[in-house]
């Protein structure tokens, strides 16, 4: 099969784009001009690559040839970054990866701020349970996940553990815990979580014995499920990196969980993508445990 550039950069910028408009905006064509180009891969391919939904949803067969347009891109912008030389201005490299939220908004931003001149960070927040799916579809070249069995193709580095523990605030747990945290209470106290998917809470609850869901705030943020936790609108599970000082007490001094973190990128040989790792990687070690 002979496939041609251009029609893998289209399908690419479809993809990170979610529509047909938002990709020739980047590329700089006609809308018309990219649904060509989609056309000729798929009848190149023999396969259906997109379902022109809004936002375009990537097929099984599409994700095998997006992850080749990802490396692609990259590995030409590592070859053309070598040829011009280091005293040559060059456009920044364009590096999706896939980071969970908490890890985002504590140690993950400084150790990728260094490398900001050179390279475009897309950063698609996920829950680390399901990171490593972005690295399978072949939307991010790397992820943070809880996943250490490696995607095909990548590999993978421990990073280390995050701590949460279930904490709220002092007039919080006086009125629902004033005797300690036994399951009943548990069972009627207000929870905040972070989504639908976010499992901390509701798997500390399972643990203790709780088999019926408590009043639930979802805050889809990290930052911001702390400050819900602070107001006292529930407890709540809260990483030690993200902990305000004095401002809440531990429900549970024994129900701290230790959410490990690994590193997975794709086996590139790619100068841009080892950096980035190294940065990670060293980050990973000032921060977590």
């Amino acid at each position: 099969m002979d496939l041609d550039l251009d029609q893998l950069r289209a399908l690419a910028a479809t993809v990170a784009a979610g529509t047909l408009d938002g990709a020739a905006r980047e590329l700089h064509l006609t809308p018309s001009a990219v649904s060509q180009r989609l056309r000729a891969l798929e009848a190149a391919t023999g396969r259906v690559l997109l379902v022109r939904s809004r936002p375009v949803q990537v097929t099984g067969s599409g994700a095998v040839l997006l992850r080749l347009a990802r490396q692609v891109a990259l590995l030409t912008a590592d070859a053309t970054r070598e040829l011009a030389g280091d005293g040559a201005q060059q456009a920044p490299v364009t590096l999706p990866v896939a980071v969970n939220a908490d890890s985002l908004a504590t140690w993950v931003l400084p150790a990728l701020a260094p490398l900001a001149a050179e390279y475009a960070f897309e950063l698609h927040r996920e829950d680390q349970e399901h990171t490593a799916a972005l690295l399978r579809d072949g939307r991010v070249l790397a992820a943070v996940t809880t996943d250490a069995q490696p995607v095909p193709g990548c590999t993978v580095t421990r990073l280390g553990g995050m701590r949460y523990r279930p904490m709220a605030t002092a007039a919080f747990t006086g009125r629902w815990f004033p005797d300690g945290v036994p399951t009943a209470a548990l069972a009627r106290a207000p929870v905040v979580v972070f989504d639908r998917r976010d499992d901390l809470q509701h798997g500390y609850l399972r643990r203790r014995g709780v088999t019926t869901a408590p009043p639930t705030h979802h805050v889809p943020a990290s930052a911001e499920l702390v400050t819900a936790v602070r107001l006292g609108l529930g407890w709540g599970m809260v990483p030690e990196q993200q902990e305000p000082a004095g401002e809440l007490v531990v429900l549970d001094p024994d129900g701290a969980v230790d959410v490990v973190l690994y590193w997975q990128q794709w086996r590139l040989g790619s100068p841009g993508l080892d950096r980035v790792a190294a940065a990670v990687l060293a980050a990973a070690r000032r921060r977590l445990r």
